[in-house]
C-alpha cells in the first residue's frame, strides 16, 4: 500500500452519522479520538466489520460527560478499566481511555489512563490490531500493522515472549488470528514464543481458554492454524485428549462444509479431532465448562453407535427414535466426511458416501413420532394402573417400533386387549 493508507471509500460504516457524532464530541478541546483495532483491520483486509470501538485520550469521567452533553446514552460498562459505551440511536459505540500497563501477571493487568498513542498501540498484542483510524478514514499506523496486513501476517508487537507474559492467553489469539486472517506459515518468532511459555495457559480460566478454542474452530478454516498448535505442542495442553487422536479429519471436515454447503460448525469440527469416549467427553466437558447444550451435544455424539452405510431406512429411524438425533447426525456427518476423503482413490469409499449422504439427509429431517397410546387408554379399557401396565405399555411400544411406526392407536389397543388377557 503506496502513499497515505485510508478507509474511506471501501467503508460504508465511517460514514455513519452516528460514529461521527462520537468522534466529533470526543475530538474538541484538546481531546483526540479515533477509531481503533478490528474495524480498522477487517476492512483493509476485506473482511466484515461488526463492532466499531474508539480510542479516545480524554478520561474515562470526561467521556461520559461530554456523551451525556451530546444526548447520548451512557452506560459506564469498564469504567475502572477505562471503557464506555455510548449509545447512539441504537448503536452502541465502546470508547476506552488510551492505557499502558503498570503490572501485568500474565492473566490480567493494571494500568494507568494517558494521552500517549503510540504506548496505547505498543501495549496491544499483534500488529494489524494496533492500526487507528481518524475520522476522515486515514490510518494511524504505529506499529507497522499495514505491512502485515498486506502479506497477512499476524506477528506480536514487540517482543512476542514479553506480550504473552502479559497475558497467557495470547498464545490461543495468535493461533485465533492466523486461522483467521493468516496466509502460508506463522510468524517464526510467535510460534517460538508460544511453544516455550505454553505452560502459562494453565492458569488461565476454562472460560477464556473455550471462548478462544470456540472462536478459532469458528474460522472459515481453521485447520492450519490446528496443525501449527499441534507441532507446538499448544493443542495437546489445552486438549489432551486429542493427543493420540489427530487432527487429520479437520481438512476433509472443511472440504464437505464448502461443498455441501454446511454452515461452520465448531462443535463438530472438535469432535473430528477428539475420539468418541463419553467418559473422557463428560470430563472434557467439565474441564472447559462447556455449556449444558454443548456438553450435552458432546456426550450425544460420544456415546451413540455410528450407523452403518448399510443400514436401512427403517433401522435408522428405531436408531433415532431410541437414541439421540443429533449424535446420530453428528455420527454420519463425520462418517460421510471420512468416505468422501477416501473415495479419492477407493471406489467402494465413493459409494459409502452417498449411502452415508442418504442416511443423513434423512436424520436431518426426521421428525420423533408421537407413541399413539398412553396409560390413560388402557385405564379406560379396565386395566389398572401398575408395574404391569408399564410393561405393558413397553411391549406395545417395541411392537409399534417394530412396524415402522405403522400400527395405529386401534390396532395397539386391540393387540393391548389380547396381550392383557394373556392371548400373547
Amino acid at each position: 500500500m503506496s502513499g497515505p493508507v485510508t478507509l474511506a471509500g471501501r467503508a460504508g460504516w465511517l460514514n455513519d452519522r452516528g460514529l461521527q457524532r462520537v468522534l466529533a464530541a470526543l475530538s474538541e478541546g484538546g481531546e483526540e479520538a479515533r477509531i481503533a483495532g478490528g474495524a480498522v483491520r477487517n476492512t483493509l483486509l476485506g473482511a466484515p466489520v461488526a463492532d466499531i470501538d474508539i480510542a479516545t485520550t480524554a478520561p474515562p469521567e470526561e467521556t461520559m460527560r461530554r456523551g451525556a452533553a451530546a444526548g447520548f446514552k451512557v452506560v459506564p460498562t469498564g469504567a475502572e478499566h477505562g471503557t464506555i459505551t455510548l449509545i447512539v440511536a441504537g448503536r452502541p459505540y465502546e470508547v476506552t481511555t488510551l492505557r499502558a500497563d503498570v503490572e501485568t501477571d500474565g492473566r490480567r493487568a493494571k494500568v494507568r489512563f494517558g494521552r500517549d498513542w503510540q504506548a496505547d498501540a505498543e501495549r496491544r498484542d499483534f500488529t494489524i490490531n494496533g492500526l487507528y483510524a481518524l475520522a476522515d478514514g486515514t490510518v494511524v499506523d504505529l506499529v507497522g500493522g499495514v505491512a502485515d496486513i498486506e502479506t497477512r501476517t499476524v506477528r506480536f508487537i514487540g517482543d512476542a515472549e514479553k506480550r504473552i507474559r502479559e497475558d497467557f492467553l495470547r498464545i490461543l489469539r495468535f493461533f485465533r488470528f492466523f486461522a483467521w486472517y493468516g496466509a502460508g506459515r506463522p510468524d517464526a518468532e510467535g510460534l517460538k514464543a508460544c511453544a516455550r511459555l505454553k505452560d502459562g495457559l494453565d492458569g488461565l480460566s476454562a472460560e477464556r481458554v473455550w471462548s478462544e478454542l470456540r472462536k478459532l474452530l469458528s474460522a472459515p478454516d481453521p485447520s492450519r492454524a490446528l496443525l501449527w498448535m499441534r507441532q507446538a505442542g499448544v493443542l495437546t495442553k489445552i486438549l489432551p485428549e486429542s493427543e493420540k487422536w489427530g487432527i487429520d479429519a479437520i481438512h476433509p471436515l472443511v472440504g464437505a462444509e464448502r461443498d455441501l454447503g454446511w454452515p461452520a460448525d465448531p462443535m463438530m469440527r472438535l469432535e473430528a479431532v477428539l475420539p468418541p469416549d463419553a467418559a473422557r467427553m463428560a470430563g472434557l466437558a467439565e474441564r472447559l465448562r462447556l455449556s449444558k447444550a454443548e456438553a450435552g451435544r458432546l456426550f450425544d455424539w460420544a456415546s451413540t453407535q455410528p450407523p452403518a452405510a448399510s443400514a436401512s431406512d427403517l433401522a435408522l429411524r428405531q436408531a433415532l427414535y431410541r437414541g439421540s438425533a443429533d449424535g446420530i447426525s453428528d455420527r454420519l456427518s463425520l462418517s460421510l466426511v471420512s468416505a468422501r476423503a477416501r473415495a479419492v482413490n477407493d471406489t467402494d469409499a465413493l459409494i459409502e458416501a452417498g449411502a452415508y449422504g442418504r442416511l443423513l439427509k434423512l436424520a436431518r429431517s426426521w421428525q420423533k413420532p408421537a407413541f399413539p397410546v398412553k396409560g390413560a387408554d388402557l385405564a379406560a379399557s379396565g386395566m389398572k394402573p401398575g408395574p404391569q401396565m408399564g410393561k405393558l405399555l413397553r411391549k406395545l411400544e417395541d411392537e409399534w417400533i417394530g412396524s415402522g411406526f405403522s400400527l395405529g392407536r386401534d390396532a395397539l389397543l386391540e393387540r393391548a386387549a389380547k396381550l392383557a388377557g394373556g392371548g400373547g
